[in-house]
């Protein structure tokens, strides 16, 4: 009888209701997280504007009210108007560096076109001579020019950051009587752009030749060859990051300018040359070809 009373003993199942205001995951606590995260920005934003002094304020103001960069107050940037070279320098006139007075901090720094353009000078020829250390060091470290240290001259004219790459006995840049570039030349003028694509300034190419005159055709001489081995190199710094408007200008002068006049028919004279433009050279090339003054 008992085991009878025990089979039909009712199961009862006890549910929980839970109630509607419970969580449900973690998403408060990305919420939280970013909450906490403002806060603390926040505070780090009074921290940093309690602890600067009124000159940088009112640098920092002078650059938000004026974020093109005209001539303000100390502190403030000069940006010469243009696009690379001189013009495109940016010329820092630091409080900390110069001592003004109070009369002079609450006033603009005036100046005239042509302060403008000898500050926009200077910094432009302390750039190419930074890069010319850059290069230089580039090519005493890197791989690429570790056979060809000799070969590669590096200096500063008056029409900028100058470099050539000449040729050297058994060691030519291009194939005899060619403008196809030897596999390492390339690898040379790799490595070049790949500093030279940082700078503004705009680039001139030419190529040069020796002496020896061109006889393999009739219709085609040194002029050509120096033309077109010009035009081999820019191909290739183009291709490695180069843009092509950044290219002023591109030219074979043959052997009309040696390398070593002493020695017309010398290797050294077979050269390929690329100049970083100072904005003036730049802009005197355009006005050649404009024909303007």
């Amino acid at each position: 009888m008992n085991d009878e009373i025990e089979k039909i003993k009712p199961i009862i199942i006890k549910r929980v209701k839970k109630s509607k205001h419970d969580f449900h995951g973690g998403s408060w606590k990305v919420a939280f997280a970013d909450f906490a995260t403002a806060m603390m920005a926040f505070f780090l934003l009074l921290w940093l504007i309690g602890n600067t002094t009124e000159a940088e304020k009112k640098s920092i103001s002078g650059y938000f009210n004026d974020p093109a960069g005209v001539v303000n107050q100390s502190g403030a940037r000069i940006n010469v108007i243009g696009s690379g070279g001189a013009d495109a320098a940016v010329i820092q006139l630091k409080a900390a560096k110069v001592e003004l007075s109070d009369d002079q901090q609450d006033n603009p720094i005036k100046l005239d076109k042509q302060q403008i353009l000898n500050l926009a000078e200077q910094q432009e020829l302390a750039q190419l001579a930074a890069l010319k250390k850059d290069l230089q060091k580039l090519v005493d470290t890197s791989d690429v020019f570790k056979d060809f240290k000799e070969q590669v001259y590096i200096d500063i004219t008056s029409s900028g950051l100058r470099i050539q790459v000449v040729d050297k006995d058994k060691r030519p840049m291009f194939d005899s009587a060619s403008a196809e570039l030897k596999y390492y030349s390339k690898g040379i003028l790799k490595g070049l752009a790949n500093v030279l694509s940082q700078v503004p300034n705009k680039i001139s190419i030419t190529g040069h030749t020796d002496a020896t005159p061109f006889t393999e055709r009739e219709d085609y001489g040194n002029w050509e060859l120096s033309a077109d081995r010009a035009n081999a190199a820019r191909r290739i710094l183009n291709s490695s990051g180069i843009d092509e408007d950044k290219i002023a200008r591109v030219e074979g002068f043959a052997s009309s300018i040696l390398f070593d006049k002493k020695r017309p028919f010398a290797p050294v004279n077979r050269r390929i040359a690329i100049i970083v433009l100072k904005q003036s050279a730049a802009d005197d090339i355009k006005k050649q070809v404009l024909g303007v003054d």
